[in-house]
């Protein structure tokens, strides 16, 4: 949970889009008025945690009693009988057929782990914070040099850093192949299960992330990290790995194969859909039994933080075929604003429920 003095500094200074323009600080979003009719005392428990001191956290980690094993589908984005029975009754499926080569995506990993053997100041320096954008570290400051286990980069789609001189060509390439497979993925889904894309007429509606994490390996699941709300998580396969990852039916353990790209379908897509996809929460952790170091690289297709997030039903205007189904569906979840439920869960890490719980009607 973020402390007072925490929140206050993220709100004095300027925020930058992802797409590099600078914007005026935002209201506090514990402050700002909740869209949510249904919702008004779990706002008000919010802003009670954010007035309590420091001391007084809650555990950032959250173990489950048991964990399932889970065969990853293979599907093709043509065929939308499979992508649908994935996202409906898993959230999550592997794309074995993509155009991304596996070496770039072995040059970007390389990269990517040069940028944690930086010294601590120099990681900062080149990657500063802004939320959500820059060098992450969770450790205390007496804890600096150990490791680098619990950092993290959260970098735009051009991978902008301070320092010029940096080479990050390859994780750049490795980025673009990764957003357009994203934004593919995006409209066959929406097509699919059968709700509006917002980038379809407009692409600035979505951000993508490329995340980078740096952890061990462990042999019971537990969530630690960050968390961001996400439409779809895209992972590119290097090796043979397992992973556990938190599913709204609880955890399950996969094995994806080596190079596929693992695509993991998160909570905004949840919503746009009206709830007829099940969601990943956060990232996948990477199991194994020995704590060996894993470098974890995901590209996050997500929002804007000014968008306003609610079901995409589709529009009877356009589609007169839907008119007489959409007049019956009633909508799932109440509109709610993405930077305060992003800040919320990025901070406090709000998952011992369902963090989208309080927008549901």
């Amino acid at each position: 949970m973020a402390s007072s003095s925490a929140h206050e500094q993220h709100h004095h200074h300027h925020l930058r889009t992802p797409y590099g323009t600078t914007a005026a600080p935002p209201p506090t979003p514990s402050s700002q008025p909740n869209l949510s009719s249904t919702s008004g005392h779990a706002d008000a428990l919010s802003l009670l945690l954010h007035r309590l001191p420091p001391t007084l956290s809650f555990p950032s980690r959250l173990s489950p009693p048991s964990n399932k094993t889970a065969a990853v589908p293979s599907v093709s984005l043509s065929e939308p009988a499979e992508v649908l029975s994935a996202c409906k009754q898993l959230g999550f499926f592997q794309l074995s057929r993509h155009a991304v080569e596996s070496e770039l995506a072995n040059s970007a990993e390389s990269v990517a782990r040069s940028l944690f053997d930086l010294p601590h100041d120099r990681k900062e320096m080149f990657f500063p914070k802004n939320w959500p954008l820059g060098f992450d570290s969770e450790a205390d400051d007496d804890d600096h040099g150990a490791g680098g286990a619990g950092e993290s980069f959260c970098l735009d789609s051009a991978c902008s850093a301070e320092e010029t001189e940096l080479d990050l060509s390859s994780l750049r390439a490795f980025t673009r192949e990764m957003e357009k497979i994203g934004k593919e993925v995006t409209e066959a889904l929406a097509s699919i299960v059968g709700f509006d894309n917002p980038a379809r007429e407009d692409p600035t509606r979505v951000s993508p992330l490329l995340w980078i994490s740096d952890g061990s390996s462990v042999s019971t699941p537990v969530l630690t990290g960050r968390m961001y709300p996400f439409v779809i998580g895209l992972q590119y396969q290097i090796r043979c790995q397992k992973y556990h990852m938190l599913t709204d039916s609880g955890w399950v353990s996969i094995s994806p194969e080596v190079d596929s790209i693992l695509v993991t379908v998160g909570d905004i897509a949840q919503v746009w859909s009206n709830g007829k996809v099940q969601k990943v929460r956060g990232r996948t952790v990477p199991g194994g039994e020995d704590g060996s170091r894993c470098i974890s690289i995901t590209l996050l297709i997500t929002l804007p933080l000014d968008s306003i997030v609610s079901p995409m039903l589709p529009n009877p205007e356009k589609d007169e075929e839907h008119e007489e189904e959409d007049s019956k569906e009633e909508r799932m979840f109440n509109p709610f604003q993405f930077e305060d439920y992003a800040w919320r869960i990025y901070h406090e890490r709000l998952l011992l429920k369902d963090p989208l719980l309080r927008y549901r009607l």
